[in-house]
């Protein structure tokens, strides 16, 4: 019998929202809030139970339930299951410390540190393609990678700019006088409840006619006839562009370029992708005039969630919503 931890942080993206769908860019931190999966690896059912998260994940390795009969995270335990296919089963516990449903990647966290629970053996690349594809899986909706590969493969201390074109990625330290808040808005949301998917399906049509966005220049944007696919279109294209800026400032100590960059990029999620919603648009415009912060914006898919905020350290602390991350390590696992 072969008892079992394994941990995953949430994540946060500083700046590349909607890019990593389309091939883009991106650049995300681990945060030092985790989902821990322990138990012993045993029999033939996946067992697990949750007390913070209603309901128990109860799987055969065969096979579980018709995926219409499972809800919330239990859909997804039964996903991550038909993808990592397990030898052996499992009985334990889930636990968290991400708030659900407020951008920052909790389930992402939960199939990553699934998976590895049940023994999945692959690089962090391999681990967040598995994850991804059963997170398509359980929601029906075509997810971007970004969240599993900044789980799985994250560094202490560092953002990842990950370029999705080809899955590579390097690893840019943050300075250390740049503190990251992240900010609730109170608003709860998931992706597969949101316009997610239609905001993808219209980049793509963007992409008939000026070809990948990954590859277009705002000047070729005006061979878009709608003006809806358009502004869709110039998001990713100008956000690609705010991701390799905003490596570039981390880089030379500039962090009120960053910071400009981070604002930047929401008002193109405002504006031009419109994922933003009213109560992110007036938190962004009182923090950004707030003594010590560079910039602040929407992290994830939007619609609600969480805000990102670059500052000096200590600029936010009386903030009772506002919490201080650390840029943490990716995923790992103990076996005993």
């Amino acid at each position: 019998m072969q008892h079992v931890t394994a941990v995953a942080p949430g994540r946060v993206n500083l700046i590349g929202d909607h890019t990593d769908y389309m091939g883009g860019l991106a650049m995300p931190i681990a945060v030092d809030m985790c989902t821990v999966v322990r138990g012993r690896r045993d029999g033939e059912l996946v067992h697990i139970e949750s007390a913070e998260l209603p309901g128990t994940a109860e799987v055969p390795l065969g096979g579980g339930e018709p995926p219409a009969r499972l809800h919330g995270w239990v859909r997804l335990v039964w996903a991550v299951v038909g993808e990592v296919r397990p030898r052996r089963g499992f009985r334990g516990s889930v636990s968290t410390e991400l708030p659900i449903g407020s951008g920052l990647s909790s389930s992402a966290a939960l199939e990553v540190s699934l998976a590895l629970a049940l023994g999945h053996s692959g690089d962090p690349l391999d681990l967040a393609l598995s994850c991804q594809r059963a997170e398509r899986l359980a929601w029906g909706v075509p997810s971007g990678l970004m969240d599993q590969l900044c789980s799985a493969g994250a560094r202490s201390g560092h953002a990842m700019l990950i370029d999705f074109a080809d899955l590579t990625w390097t690893h840019v330290p943050l300075p250390e006088d740049l503190a990251i808040y992240v900010v609730d808005s109170g608003t709860r949301r998931t992706v597969a409840d949101t316009a997610y998917a239609e905001r993808q399906r219209e980049a793509r049509e963007a992409e008939a006619f000026v070809g990948p966005l990954r590859q277009a220049g705002e000047d070729a944007l005006v061979e878009i006839p709608d003006d809806r696919l358009r502004r869709r279109a110039r998001h990713v294209v100008t956000e690609n562009g705010r991701v390799r800026a905003a490596a570039e400032a981390l880089a030379s100590c500039d962090l009120r370029e960053f910071g400009r960059l981070l604002t930047a990029g929401h008002e193109s999620l405002r504006r031009d992708f419109e994922v933003s919603t009213p109560v992110l648009d007036g938190l962004v415009s009182e923090l950004v005039s707030m003594r010590g912060v560079y910039g602040a914006r929407l992290t994830g898919a939007g619609f609600g969630g969480s805000l990102v905020v670059a500052a000096e350290p200590g600029a936010l602390d009386h903030l009772p919503q506002a919490r201080r991350v650390r840029a943490s390590a990716g995923a790992l696992v103990s076996e005993s």
